[in-house]
């Protein structure tokens, strides 16, 4: 019962923003995944508008041209929500896993300079770095290969560009197959499509601080049932971006480029680079 009034209540009440930064320059009435292959082209091909660039995205654009490297892992925190905005998913994970982040990425340095695969509510996307960094609403920190793993980057690299061109959906199940990919699940399977592990997936309920949360714990495994065919029950086991205990940042084969490091890249702006509408537009 606590999970269906948990998913039903707000569709009784005025809801939160449920989506995130990136997904509000969805232009209205686009259908499909917006930093997929297809939009990807048609930008390059002019068939679909140029991104805007702020004064703040145009600054991180130059901070990754000068700082990235192809097989970076990037980390931050995100700002996904459940339940139409009610539910703040991603900060949820990051406390009851006692870390500062609740996403992963990977980056590559290709012809427009850095890029970042990672997966949305759609499936996995392809976004300029400063474009990635729209989603930032906290901790933010970067991981490298130590030198002497470096040779496994082209194989990162290629995992990232097959689930991409594939469009490989949002899992939404956290399983461990690879039929679908949440954006830790996808971090951890590209090195080790390098031949290279970086963490262990921990069971929900082994949380460092599960015990501290065990209504929003209860209301997840209860609300999965009723929407999931594979219910998140307490036993499912899930990669998490972590903290120096565990997690893909405790890794011994990463070395840190950025620290846990509170940069929230554009909280709650009014534009977002999104073009403004003229005066005399509908």
């Amino acid at each position: 019962m606590l999970g269906l009034l948990f998913f039903i209540l707000p569709w009784f009440t005025d809801a939160p923003e449920e989506r995130e930064m990136t997904e509000r320059m969805v232009p209205q009435g686009f259908h499909g995944n917006y930093w997929g292959p297809s939009a990807t082209k048609a930008r390059s091909e002019g068939r679909l508008p140029a991104i805007t660039m702020t004064p703040k995205m145009q600054q991180w654009d130059a901070w990754g041209k000068k700082v990235l490297r192809s097989g970076d892992i990037l980390f931050r925190m995100g700002d996904a929500r459940l339940a139409h905005g009610y539910f703040p998913m991603s900060r949820f994970l990051a406390n009851a896993s006692n870390s500062k982040f609740s996403h992963t990425a990977i980056v590559s340095i290709e012809e427009e300079g850095p890029v970042v695969y990672d997966t949305t509510r759609t499936s996995v996307a392809r976004q300029p770095f400063c474009v990635w960094m729209l989603d930032n609403v906290g901790n933010f920190g970067v991981k490298r290969l130590k030198p002497e793993y470096r040779k496994a980057i082209p194989r990162v690299i290629e995992f990232c560009h097959e689930v991409f061109v594939k469009q490989v959906p949002f899992d939404y199940e956290l399983r461990l197959d690879d039929k679908a990919l949440y954006c830790v699940e996808m971090t951890e399977k590209a090195y080790r499509h390098a031949g290279l592990k970086l963490s262990d997936p921990i069971k929900l309920g082994d949380m460092e601080r599960a015990a501290e949360f065990p209504l929003p714990i209860l209301g997840i495994a209860t609300a999965s049932q009723y929407f999931l065919d594979d219910p998140l029950t307490l036993e499912k086991e899930v990669f998490f971006p972590g903290n120096e205990h565990h997690g893909i940042w405790s890794s011994p084969k990463l070395e840190v480029v950025v620290p846990p490091t509170f940069t929230p890249g554009y909280p709650y702006m009014a534009d977002h680079g999104l073009p403004k509408v003229a005066a005399s537009a509908n």
